[in-house]
């Protein structure tokens, strides 16, 4: 299995009478049948292809199909890239709102003009050619026409050949259905629009980040926002050409169009899709296709994948995989505000077959974090990180463990603080060994402000975490478990004590957000109107009267809490 023409060649779904022109045995009509074709065509020639022609080949980390994504640590130029937008509907040139070279489809000449012997076929297909080869680097120009003389561009049949030469364009291509219903190569020299500008103040305004003519509070909360709305679509804040995927994919779904849009970084080595049929309903749907090295001790794991034939390169523990994501509408009082996108779904795929296994969980394994965490710490670990601006590639001095832990915990914040009670134990454990041993504490003195770096990052995260269960607990459940008022009651005034006691060491933004969930549950209508409203120890159940107590424990700690709260934020104002 040298050749990458040889993968997925057991494939049902397609005829493979040419291995390196695979036929569809399904109709192309819509965008999932695109995406299905694609799939394959992009994995062969794109993924597995420099894969197999380099040795060397930087197989994407697990954690780096993690939301929320980071930004490019090397750009690896021999790498293929592209980006794509494809409608289910015909292209209307002038009216379309972007920048094209337009490709015409040979088969609408045919019907017209009866067949291939049409002087007007003839001239359009010359006249495709010459569009091509324009755009084609001038070494190239020359092998374009040779290859493609006789042979139609347009045909969606022949993509996989013509790809070989769009993987060599600066711009997008475009695809678009002819009068058959069926998709074809319809433009190539895309430009895709951003609007960057408008897109990102009308989001921050709309979210409430941003107030008109404000300009300290755009500064303050611009990354923010560029961050939350890019990763929306699958990125972080990265190249020209992945930016605009992004942005005119949001474009498109306004408009209500049904799209496709896929690109190709040199940098991320991961194709993005972004796409939408008409029926999801706040956010095109996204996903992610990689090579990614599987980061597992789990023999089980291993043993499946090696039995049933899944790992791609069973030495470099190499796998295709698919992610695709759910996006959250921005919610402030949430202790993970920044959350945009999470994990819906996980697919290994086949090399052969194409089959999936989905039944694995490949890029959540919390066995591997904190193992990965403890080789951090002890300096063992020789991955790379960006911390800040600069890039971190091993742990070797105590500061690049520092500088490593900030970005680590930055990057694993949300997991942290939503993840099981065990893994939970287990983190605070190795980070609590390491940031007060005593051991360390000359290199922590020297390296002062880094060691508070990563200790308000540690910080945040555990008082996050706590306040954390009063979401849970806003919908009457704790650890996992249905309760009842007064089990919800007597939590949430355990949590608001604790709060109390230690509100001079919290966050302020914690605060805030765990005395709006207090007041969330305070309001509930049905817990108000049953035990409180009106309601004298005469009307209530033992059980009611226990539940009013508790309440207005609750109301009591919650004045409190406003109360010190205030004093603290009045003291900071003056200071």
């Amino acid at each position: 299995m040298k050749k990458w023409y040889n993968y997925f060649t057991k494939s049902e779904s397609f005829d493979w009478s040419d291995k390196r022109l695979p036929i569809p045995r399904f109709k192309i009509n819509n965008i999932f049948g695109l995406k299905k074709f694609l799939d394959i065509i992009h994995a062969r020639q794109c993924l597995i292809k420099p894969f197999l022609e380099n040795k060397n080949y930087p197989l994407v980390e697990a954690r780096e199909l993690l939301p929320s994504f980071e930004s490019d640590l090397f750009e690896y130029e021999n790498l293929p890239g592209f980006s794509l937008v494809a409608f289910a509907r015909p292209i209307d040139y002038f009216n379309e709102i972007f920048q094209f070279d337009i490709i015409h489809n040979s088969w609408e000449k045919i019907i017209r003009h009866e067949g291939e012997s049409s002087p007007l076929f003839h001239a359009t297909h010359l006249n495709n050619l010459a569009t091509f080869q324009s755009r084609l680097p001038k070494i190239l120009q020359d092998r374009f026409r040779d290859t493609f003389l006789d042979t139609d561009v347009s045909l969606l049949t022949n993509y996989s050949r013509v790809l070989d030469f769009i993987l060599n364009m600066d711009r997008g291509h475009v695809m678009g259905m002819n009068a058959r219903d069926e998709f074809y190569l319809a433009g190539v020299y895309a430009s895709f629009p951003s609007d960057l500008d408008p897109e990102l103040k009308r989001f921050g305004l709309r979210i409430k980040k941003f107030k008109p003519n404000d300009s300290l509070t755009y500064e303050l909360n611009r990354n923010f926002v560029y961050q939350f709305l890019m990763e929306l679509y699958g990125y972080p804040v990265v190249s020209e050409r992945r930016t605009s995927a992004a942005l005119f994919s949001r474009r498109l779904f306004k408009t209500g169009e049904h799209f496709l849009i896929r690109a190709l970084g040199q940098t991320d080595r991961t194709i993005t899709t972004i796409y939408s049929s008409g029926e999801e309903k706040f956010y095109p749907s996204l996903e992610k296709l990689a090579l990614v090295r599987l980061e597992t001790k789990k023999k089980d794991t291993i043993k499946f994948l090696k039995e049933n034939g899944f790992f791609l390169d069973e030495k470099k523990k190499a796998v295709i995989l698919r992610v695709k994501f759910m996006q959250h509408k921005y919610d402030p009082n949430n202790v993970r505000e920044e959350r945009a996108l999470s994990v819906a779904r996980q697919e290994i795929i086949h090399p052969l077959t194409g089959e999936v296994c989905s039944n694995l969980n490949i890029i959540n394994d919390i066995s591997y974090m904190t193992l990965k965490l403890n080789d951090i710490v002890k300096g063992e670990y020789n991955g790379r990180i960006k911390y800040k601006r600069e890039i971190i590639e091993n742990t070797d001095s105590h500061e690049k463990r520092l500088k490593f832990l900030f970005a680590w915990l930055g990057k694993h914040q949300r997991r942290i603080i939503g993840y099981s009670d065990e893994f939970y134990a287990g983190v605070t454990k190795v980070l609590d060994n390491y940031l007060l041993s005593q051991e360390n504490q000359e290199y922590f003195n020297e390296l002062y402000k880094l060691h508070q770096e990563v200790w308000n990052k540690y910080s945040y995260i555990k008082q996050a975490r706590k306040i954390r269960l009063l979401q849970d607990l806003l919908r009457k459940r704790y650890a996992g478990d249905r309760i009842n008022y007064l089990t919800m009651l007597e939590h949430t005034n355990d949590i608001l004590s604790d709060l109390k006691f230690e509100l001079v060491n919290y966050f302020d933004e914690i605060v805030a957000k765990a005395t709006y969930l207090t007041e969330k549950i305070a309001g509930n209508s049905y817990l108000v109107r049953t035990y409180i409203k009106d309601k004298t120890e005469k009307d209530l159940t033992d059980y009611g009267v226990e539940v009013k107590k508790q309440y207005g424990r609750l109301i009591s700690l919650l004045d409190e809490l406003k109360a010190i709260r205030k004093v603290k934020l009045e003291r900071n104002f003056t200071n």
